[in-house]
């Protein structure tokens, strides 16, 4: 199905702007324009890692070896819950009828396992404890930390803006900077698609970013930096 009329009524949207439309207001919009496979996969998006569809694929996975992945009982021993629920979400994420949204989920997942696998290596942590997922990226990135480029050069597109991410001091500005990348992901992602489901969803994820910076103020920022922080310490979410 085709939505010239939602994307041609949609304000335009540019990085490091302002959101022209509050997310309840979009989100009113959709609810009431797109068809109910297209509602499926805006709610998947959405999705944290912390839905009621990971807690049972983690219940599930721990109860019974009937389906239960291949790599389920060495990670469980390794990962912290917290970084397993992030990967059972982009598992789920990646396993997703629409390229568009399994490509959004690897692409997350990859730019954060390099992010976190050049942490590892500037600081000494074990890659091995903290990577998530089982795809190339994941695969090569516990394989090659010592390489300069994790031997991921001509794997993953801006590789090298990614890894110089980690040089940024300030906490808050290292995931705007994230946010950046993912902008220009999207606009990337469908510079060839015209009036499609994708194009609703690009312009959602964005309008996502550009609010969630907008609506924080100086106080709500330093609540940001210290949760970070705070989490640094205790070795969880790198």
């Amino acid at each position: 199905m085709g939505y010239e009329c939602l994307i041609a009524g949609l304000p335009e949207l540019r990085a490091g702007g302002e959101a022209p439309l509050k997310m309840e207001a979009l989100l009113t919009l959709l609810d009431e324009t797109l068809t109910d496979k297209d509602k499926a996969q805006l709610s998947l998006l959405r999705m944290t890692s912390d839905d009621e569809i990971i807690t049972d694929m983690l219940t599930r996975y721990d109860d019974s070896i009937i389906g239960q992945p291949a790599w389920w009982e060495e990670i469980r021993e390794v990962l912290s819950e917290t970084d397993l629920r992030t990967q059972l979400l982009y598992e789920y994420g990646i396993k997703h009828g629409s390229r568009f949204v399994r490509d959004w989920f690897k692409y997350n997942q990859d730019m954060c396992n390099v992010l976190v696998a050049t942490i590892c290596r500037k600081h000494g942590f074990d890659v091995r404890r903290m990577i998530v997922g089982q795809n190339e990226v994941a695969q090569i990135l516990r394989k090659n930390l010592p390489q300069k480029d994790f031997g991921l050069g001509g794997v993953m597109d801006n590789l090298q803006e990614v890894m110089s991410i980690v040089e940024i001091d300030n906490l808050m500005e290292r995931e705007k900077r994230m946010d950046a990348i993912r902008f220009m992901w999207l606009e990337d992602a469908t510079r060839f698609i015209n009036f499609s489901a994708e194009n609703v969803l690009a312009y959602y994820l964005q309008s996502e970013m550009l609010n969630r910076w907008g609506l924080l103020t100086v106080e709500e920022g330093e609540k940001v930096f210290r949760a970070l922080v705070a989490d640094m310490k205790k070795g969880i979410n790198i």
